[in-house]
């Protein structure tokens, strides 16, 4: 008999996640003890049960400029190599129990270095700290794959500095480029010259588009910038036109997204916070993968919506009536758009994912 599908049992699922933010996973505890040793006072309070609510309530706003507003609590106790190492180790031990087999975690170096770190040394630490919580983890018997996405701001000016230090390490652990931010007058066109410089070294990246902001930051970062996923990409579905049967028509952009298989980054419950999705009935999701777009599942930010893997899928498995197969689809999804090699990425899918989804629909 196939085990029941719900969140205690999707946990021990072979996942793969591609979009989750360093600075948006802290465990509640660890920002009020990092908070205590480097002196940092602007907490909203240091209890931990209340601080982890309070990073809720305020993701819950509706407003993505408000729910980007959080970081700055995260991102302000994450200015030492200690707190960096700890923070990424602690990211992929809570990942690796969660059942994540494969992870992608970005963050900007260049937010890291207020009290005076290289951002050099920021990428050290953080993939120090990734190797540390995948030891930890394997331990315990979980074993996770962290790869690490560097990210630019689109609203400074150092894309290309960010791009190169993704180049220069990533044979040491960086596996991709990114760029994040509000997207509303800050298109990625403005930087042109670090999508240039990577795709010119062979490297990957992936672009924060059609999130807050519509079809044409999906166009830009496709057709101008040659992005090889969107992050996020909810608002394709603008392109996409469903008649009264049910029945659904693309246009020409959301045909060519489908027809090159490009790899949609989807947060559901992220997007619900921050006003992208009313709710998850009615996230676009749910169309996308109906019409077989390249449609994966993501956390976004595991603190600022107090979400999870395990709780992601199986709150779409919930709401869309998925069982095992569609969980499977998603993951395979997401393992074949990663920026790893291929003979990787096939091993990963045929030893780890398949076996194990296997395993719960017996």
């Amino acid at each position: 008999m196939p085990v029941p599908l719900n969140p205690e049992t999707v946990r021990d699922a072979p996942k793969v996640l591609l979009h989750d933010h360093l600075d948006g996973g802290l465990r509640p505890a660890t920002v009020v003890e990092l908070a205590d040793a480097v002196g940092y006072g602007p907490l909203p309070t240091t209890d931990v049960a209340a601080l982890g609510r309070w990073f809720l309530d305020a993701a819950h706003s509706g407003s993505l400029v408000r729910y980007l507003e959080t970081f700055g609590h995260t991102v302000g106790v994450m200015q030492t190599a200690d707190a960096l190492v700890r923070v990424a180790a602690e990211c992929a031990e809570d990942l690796a129990d969660d059942g994540v087999v494969y992870a992608e975690v970005r963050f900007a170096p260049e937010l890291h270095v207020e009290e005076g770190l290289e951002l050099a040394a920021v990428v050290e630490a953080v993939l120090e700290g990734f190797r540390v919580g995948t030891a930890r983890a394997a331990e315990r018997g979980r074993r996770i794959r962290v790869g690490c996405l560097l990210t630019a701001m689109r609203h400074a000016a150092r894309s290309r500095e960010i791009a190169e230090l993704a180049i220069h390490y990533r044979d040491t652990g960086v596996v991709g480029f990114d760029i994040a931010g509000a997207e509303a007058g800050f298109p990625p066109t403005r930087h042109l010259d670090a999508f240039e410089y990577v795709r010119q070294q062979n490297g990957h990246f992936t672009i924060h588009a059609g999130e807050a902001f519509g079809l044409p930051s999906i166009w830009e970062a496709l057709q101008w910038c040659g992005a090889d996923r969107l992050g996020h990409g909810v608002r394709i579905v603008d392109d996409i036109t469903v008649d009264e049967h049910g029945d659904a028509t693309l246009g020409r952009l959301a045909a060519y997204v489908r027809d090159k298989r490009i790899p949609l980054e989807m947060c559901p419950t992220s997007n619900l916070h921050t006003g992208a999705a009313k709710s998850l009935a009615e996230h676009p999701i749910g169309l996308l993968a109906r019409l077989r777009f390249r449609v994966t599942v993501n956390t976004d930010n595991r603190l600022m919506s107090d979400i999870s893997m395990s709780r992601e899928m199986a709150g779409l498995a919930d709401t869309f009536g998925y069982g095992w197969a569609d969980l499977q689809w998603f993951t395979v999804n997401a393992m074949k758009s990663a920026f790893i090699g291929f003979d990787e990425r096939l091993a990963l899918i045929d030893d780890v994912i398949k076996p194990g989804y296997a395993a719960l629909r017996a």
